[in-house]
């Protein structure tokens, strides 16, 4: 009996033995397999220039230099605490031991994939350490390139900046060849078209021994340069910008008037985007990052204002169409408008105006009376018509829409009443109303174009990949006079003596356009605006001045008379 027994456990014994062979040798072989090759098999990433980008006259905007990056394998690192690794990369890159061991610690992702914890060191630095990878089989130190930008702060947010790719972002781009060794494209440009500008990476497959030394070169994938990017921005264009905004929180946008080429996109304050990418300047990042003015928000077309008198064209377009208005139709203004016992004021005191003296005037009183016969829906309608409230999808991202407000809107989001005093706001572009410089240059190209609307772009050529021309994307079916019409009063805006913006009245220049002074939140200081366009001259152009908090509009109309006398200077209009 003892004997039966003894058998039997000895056959379930060998039986799970075999079990354990077949689970070993038949399911899990693959695995364990390719684990002693990884053991043997080391894959050395090789990094790729990325895409350039140049102006429309081909000056680089965007180049590329030799860097060197140190990458540590953490199968080779035994104890981060103990290996003498660590303190060999501390006295070497006087970087203190805990912060590299931190950063191989937040940076490891699998135990053959190469973290990188120094980036952009000296090249006398690189030396030593290659010069000792034999005796820290772990060690590596990587050649890439680094992005630098010429024109520093005059191009930062237009062509955005790069960086090493982020946990959130591998998942979402890992399917379309992203690694999380892959540099990306962070705003502007550089974000926007990464999938171009991105070099396609490359790699070397190496045989070691036990020791990490290298036995043989298996394979070579050479890495692929990223194409080449021309825009349609003018860095001369770019540099007037920054300088008359020097100081200025706000933005300038320049666009050519029949293409949509955009021309200068500019936000104040505005940063050095080589601080993302040169080991030297990262400190400064922190700083950047934190500073109140917000100096990394794109104001031309992520701040949304209110656009205060700009919006009277809307209201002039809505009368004159719907026929509400005509030319002639007059109200009297005696600096006020009297709604119940509150008086809302107007600038002035003008007497009897016809529209085009109202437009010419920024008369409020005229367009408090035009909008109560209007009604704010009427107002709405014609706002969409004219682009506002959505995007103008211009190639940069985070792109902001605005907020064009209407009763019905008003009380299914907010469940809240609309009054005549909001219509009264709203005529003159306040209350709710919120738009991005962008939109404004886009609605007044629109209006200086007879109602024919372009798009705003900054991309002119991707290598020698032919582009399809971007023209107009639609006419507005509205009657060409009324267009007419409003151009008048918007000239009559520069070149009459008691005009708003008379001081933009300059030799050599046919400009048209409109004041606007935006009421802000309460014990800060109003935005200032001024949207024209110029039809003389090499190019005829629609421009921005946008100050944020920069008081009247007079002060807008400052900065683009600078803007204007710059740009005739050096040939670009």
């Amino acid at each position: 009996m003892r004997l039966k027994i003894l058998r039997i456990i000895t056959v379930i014994l060998f039986l799970m033995l075999l079990g354990n062979f077949f689970y070993l040798q038949i399911l899990k072989g693959e695995y364990f397999y390719r684990l002693s090759v990884n053991n043997r098999i080391r894959i050395v990433p090789l990094e790729g220039p990325r895409g350039l980008i140049r102006d429309r006259n081909g000056i680089i905007l965007a180049d590329n230099r030799v860097a060197f990056h140190v990458s540590v394998i953490p199968q080779d690192v035994k104890d981060k605490e103990s290996d003498p690794l660590f303190d060999f990369l501390s006295q070497t890159l006087s970087i203190e031991k805990k912060i590299l061991q931190q950063r191989f610690k937040e940076k490891r992702l699998a135990p053959f994939v190469p973290v990188v914890i120094a980036e952009d060191i000296d090249k006398e630095d690189a030396m030593v350490l290659e010069e000792n990878e034999y005796r820290f089989p772990g060690l590596h130190v990587q050649k890439a390139f680094q992005r630098q930008y010429p024109f520093k702060d005059a191009t930062a947010h237009v062509l955005g900046y790069v960086g090493k790719i982020t946990r959130s972002k591998i998942e979402r781009l890992k399917a379309y060849g992203y690694t999380p060794q892959s540099v990306v494209g962070y705003s502007g440009v550089e974000e926007f078209y990464d999938q171009y500008l991105r070099a396609h990476e490359g790699g070397l497959q190496i045989e070691v021994n036990n020791r990490g030394q290298q036995v043989r070169l298996l394979s070579l994938k050479e890495p692929k340069a990223g194409e080449e990017v021309q825009l349609t921005i003018d860095h001369q264009m770019q540099q007037i910008a920054t300088q008359v905004m020097s100081n200025h929180p706000g933005a300038v946008i320049v666009m050519n008037l029949d293409s949509g080429e955009i021309l200068g996109l500019t936000s104040s304050p505005t940063f050095d985007a080589n601080i993302f990418t040169d080991g030297r300047l990262r400190k400064q990042k922190v700083t950047i990052v934190k500073d109140e003015h917000s100096p990394l928000l794109n104001r031309a077309i992520k701040g949304m204002y209110p656009p205060g008198s700009i919006f009277k064209i809307v209201v002039t377009l809505a009368g004159l169409t719907t026929k509400k208005l005509q030319a002639s139709s007059s109200f009297n203004c005696p600096g006020y408008y009297q709604l119940g016992k509150r008086p809302f004021k107007c600038a002035h005191i003008h007497g009897l105006q016809n529209l085009l003296e109202a437009i010419m005037h920024s008369c409020n009183v005229y367009f408090f009376n035009a909008g109560v016969l209007l009604g704010p829906e009427l107002m709405s309608q014609y706002a969409h018509l004219l682009g506002l409230g959505s995007l103008t999808q211009v190639d940069l991202p985070f792109e902001e829409k605005g907020s064009i407000p209407s009763p019905l809107e008003r009380k299914m989001r907010r469940h809240q009443d609309w009054y005549k005093g909001d219509t009264l706001n709203y005529s003159i572009g306040q209350g709710d109303v919120l738009v991005t410089p962008l939109q404004m240059v886009r609605m007044m190209a629109t209006v200086a174009l007879d109602g024919r609307e372009v798009q705003p772009h900054v991309i002119q050529n991707i290598g020698s990949m032919p582009l399809v021309k971007l023209s107009a994307v639609r006419s507005l079916p509205i009657d060409e006079k009324i267009f007419k019409m409003i151009q008048s009063g918007l000239r009559s805006v520069v070149h009459d003596s008691t005009g708003t913006a008379h001081i933009l009245d300059l030799p050599g220049l046919d400009i048209a356009g409109k004041t606007g002074t935006a009421q802000s939140v309460p014990g800060k200081e109003s935005h200032a605006w001024f949207v024209g366009y110029n039809l003389s001259g090499k190019n005829r152009v629609v421009f921005c001045v946008f100050l944020e908090h920069g008081g009247s509009s007079y002060n807008a109309c400052v900065i683009a008379k600078d803007l204007l006398l710059k740009m005739k200077e050096k040939g670009i209009i």
